[in-house]
C-alpha cells in the first residue's frame, strides 16, 4: 500500500499515541517511576505493539478512510484494529520473547489507545464540521425527517462544497419533537413552518416527503408559500427506492405540486390490447405531447412504432432517445407534411398502421390569429389528410388530440381544432376506422407554456407578466394528459370526444405570485407583477364541452365523454371547399368562412 502525505502523518500520530499510551501504563502501573528492568521490556512493548498495529490499521483500511465523514462504520474498524493489535501483541511478548506484560499494563494500554485514535480522527470530523458549518451558507430547514429527509441531510453535511447548511427538520410525527438526527434539531411540525423559518433566518426549504399525496403536498407548499424562504421539493417515491435521492434530485416546486390534484392513473391492461404487437403511427412526434406519446407507446411493446414529423431536429431527438431506452423497439421515422395528401398516402401504404395517434397541429393562439390561413391548411386540411388516410387503409383507431380552446372558441387555432373534430366526427359515421378526440386544458412544461417564461422573467429580476387579472385556466402535466390521450383510444367506440376532469381552474395571477414566492421573492416588493391585455384570440376562461354535448362517466373516474353532435357531412364538406378558395383569396375570407362553418367562434372583446 502507498501511502499519501495525511496517511503518513496519520501513521506518525498513532506511533506517537502507541508509545504515549504504553508509556502511562507503565507509570500508572509503578505509582509514576518505572524499574529500571520494565525499561527494556517496555521498550520491546513499543515495538512489538508498534508493528503489529501497523499491520491491522492497514488490515482495516484506517489510512484510506475520509474521517471527515466518519460514522459507525469508522468506529468499529478502530475498535476491532486496536484490541487486535492489543491482544497480538501481549501473546507474542510472552511467547516469542519470554516478557510476560501485566494484563493491567495491556488493558490500559487498550483503553488509552481506543480513546486517543479515535478521539484525532473524529476530532477532524467535528472540526471539518464546525468549519463548514461557520461558512457563509445559505440556511435551510428540510420538512420530513423520515428516510428521504435524512439522506438529503447527511448528503449536504458531508459534502463540504455544499452552499446549504441545514438548521432544522420540521415533522408531523409527536414522537419526533425535541429529538435530533444527526445533531439537527426536530423543531416542530407543518403548522410551524413559518415561525420555524423566521426564527432560523432560513432562505430555502426542503420538501423531502415523497410517499405522501398531491393534496397534502399541496397543503404543505401552501404553508411554505407564506413563508420568504426558496422551496424545493424531492421528486417521488420512486426515487427513495431505487436510491437515486441526492441533493441533485432536488427541484424547484411545479405547478403540478400546487395542483394538489393525483394523476391520471390509466387501465394498463385494455391499453396493451390495442397496442401491444400492433403498428402504431404518432404525427407530430417531435413536439411535446407526441414525444411524451411515443415514450408511453413504446413500453407497451407495439410491433413497430411510427414517428412521422415535420421537424427533423425534434424527429431525430425523440428517435436517439427511444433508441437508447428500447434497444429491442422496431422504429421507423419518417419526415412528412401532414399537408401533402400524396405524401401522408404513401405512409399509410407503405407502413399499414394499425392505430394512429394525431398530435401535428400549430397551436399557439396569437400566432395563429395572424396567420388564419396557415392555422386552417394545418390543423384542419391536414387533419383531413391523415384521417381520410385512416379511413381508405382501414386504421382500427385513430385518436385525435385535441383543445378546450375548441368548445366555444374565440380564436382561430380553437376554431380550427373544433373543425378538425367536427370532420372526424362525419368520418366515423360511415367508417369502419374508430374516430375519437380528446380535449385537455393547457399542459405544463410544453414550449412556450406559462411557468417556464414565469422563471425566466424571474431570474432576470422581473416583471413577471399576466395579461389579465382575472384569467383563469385548466392545467395538467404532459404525461397524464398524455396517459388519456391513450386511455381513450381503450374505450373508443367511435365518434366520442373524451374529457378530462382537471380539478378547479387555476387563476393565473395566483400561479404568478406562487411561482414568485416559492422563488425566494416577495411579489410587487421584490418582484412586480405586469398586466400586458389580453393577446389575440384569448378569453378569460377556457371549457370542456358544448352546452350540446351530453357528458357521460366512462370506467376511468376522471375521464368523461361527450358525445357527438349531428353534423351534416355533405353541408361539412361544402364549406371545407370554401375554405379551401378562400386560403387564396387573403386572410379575411378565412377568417369569414371559419365564422361560418364554426357558428360559436366569437371573436373575444377586448378588456
Amino acid at each position: 500500500m502507498i501511502l499519501n502525505r495525511r496517511s503518513m502523518l496519520l501513521l506518525v500520530v498513532d506511533v506517537i499515541i502507541i508509545a504515549l499510551s504504553i508509556c502511562t501504563s507503565y507509570l500508572l502501573e509503578s505509582s509514576g517511576t518505572i524499574p529500571n528492568g520494565q525499561l527494556d521490556q517496555m521498550l520491546i512493548y513499543f515495538i512489538v505493539t508498534a508493528v503489529i498495529s501497523g499491520v491491522t490499521m492497514t488490515y482495516f483500511r484506517l489510512y484510506n478512510r475520509l474521517w471527515q465523514y466518519a460514522s459507525i462504520e469508522e468506529i468499529l474498524a478502530i475498535a476491532a484494529s486496536v484490541v487486535w493489535s492489543c491482544v497480538v501483541s501481549h501473546v507474542l511478548m510472552a511467547a516469542i520473547f519470554r516478557e510476560r506484560i501485566p494484563l493491567a499494563i495491556s488493558l490500559r494500554t487498550m483503553e488509552t489507545m481506543l480513546l486517543a485514535i479515535g478521539a484525532i480522527r473524529f476530532g477532524w470530523r467535528v472540526f471539518n464540521k464546525y468549519r463548514r458549518s461557520t461558512s457563509n451558507k445559505r440556511k435551510a430547514i428540510i420538512i420530513g425527517a423520515g428516510d428521504c429527509g435524512v439522506i438529503i441531510a447527511k448528503e449536504i453535511m458531508n459534502n463540504p462544497n455544499a452552499e446549504l447548511q441545514i438548521v432544522g427538520f420540521i415533522d408531523d410525527d409527536a414522537m419526533k419533537m425535541r429529538t435530533r438526527v444527526f445533531g439537527i434539531p426536530v423543531l416542530g411540525d407543518r403548522n410551524q413552518i413559518a415561525a420555524v423559518v423566521k426564527s432560523t433566518n432560513a432562505e430555502e426549504i426542503i420538501i423531502a416527503m415523497p410517499s405522501v399525496g398531491k393534496d397534502q403536498v399541496s397543503e404543505i407548499i401552501d404553508l411554505c408559500k407564506a413563508t420568504s424562504a426558496k422551496t424545493k421539493i424531492i421528486p417521488g417515491l420512486s426515487d427513495l427506492i431505487t436510491g437515486k435521492v441526492s441533493v441533485t434530485s432536488l427541484r424547484d416546486v411545479d405547478v403540478e405540486d400546487l395542483l394538489g390534484r393525483e394523476p391520471v392513473r390509466p387501465d394498463l391492461n385494455g391499453i396493451a390490447e390495442y397496442v401491444e404487437h400492433k403498428i402504431v403511427l404518432v404525427t407530430g412526434a417531435g413536439g411535446s405531447i407526441g414525444s411524451e406519446l411515443s415514450r408511453q407507446i413504446a413500453s407497451f411493446k407495439p410491433k413497430k412504432l411510427l414517428l412521422l414529423g415535420h421537424g427533423e431536429n425534434s424527429i431525430y431527438s425523440i428517435e436517439m432517445e427511444l433508441r437508447f431506452n428500447y434497444p429491442s423497439l422496431q422504429l421507423e421515422t419518417i419526415i412528412a407534411d401532414i399537408q401533402d395528401r400524396s405524401r401522408i398516402d404513401e405512409v399509410f401504404r407503405l407502413h399499414n398502421p394499425r392505430v394512429v395517434f394525431h398530435a401535428a397541429a400549430h397551436k399557439h393562439v396569437p400566432l395563429m390569429e395572424r396567420n388564419p390561413a396557415e392555422a386552417v391548411k394545418n390543423n384542419v386540411f391536414g387533419t383531413r389528410n391523415v384521417a381520410d388516410a385512416a379511413d381508405k387503409y382501414q386504421v382500427e383507431r385513430f385518436v385525435l388530440i385535441s383543445s378546450d380552446k375548441a368548445v366555444n372558441p374565440s380564436s382561430i387555432m380553437g376554431a380550427t381544432k373544433r373543425m378538425a373534430e367536427m370532420y372526424i366526427q362525419t368520418l366515423d359515421a360511415s367508417s369502419q376506422t374508430k374516430f375519437v378526440a380528446v380535449r385537455f386544458g393547457n399542459v405544463l412544461g410544453s414550449r412556450g407554456s406559462v411557468i417556464p417564461r414565469f422563471r425566466e422573467q424571474i431570474m432576470n429580476g422581473g416583471p413577471v407578466t399576466v395579461t389579465h387579472p382575472d384569467m383563469v385556466r385548466y392545467f395538467m402535466t404532459i404525461p397524464e394528459a398524455v396517459q388519456l390521450v391513450i386511455q381513450a383510444g381503450a374505450f373508443a367506440q367511435g365518434g366520442e370526444i373524451f374529457v378530462l376532469d382537471m380539478g378547479a381552474p387555476v387563476k393565473i395571477l395566483n400561479l404568478a405570485e406562487d411561482v414568485i414566492r416559492l422563488s425566494g421573492y416577495e411579489p410587487y416588493r421584490e418582484i412586480d407583477i405586469a398586466f400586458t391585455g389580453m393577446r389575440e384570440g384569448e378569453k378569460l376562461f377556457e371549457e370542456l364541452l358544448l352546452n350540446e354535448e351530453e357528458i357521460t362517466k366512462t370506467r376511468h373516474n376522471r375521464i368523461f365523454i361527450g358525445h357527438p353532435l349531428m353534423i351534416n357531412r355533405g353541408e361539412l364538406e361544402l364549406q371545407f371547399k370554401r375554405l379551401e378558395r378562400a386560403i387564396g383569396e387573403g386572410q379575411q375570407a378565412v377568417r369569414d368562412v371559419i365564422e361560418y362553418v364554426v357558428p360559436m367562434y366569437k371573436v373575444p372583446i377586448a378588456t
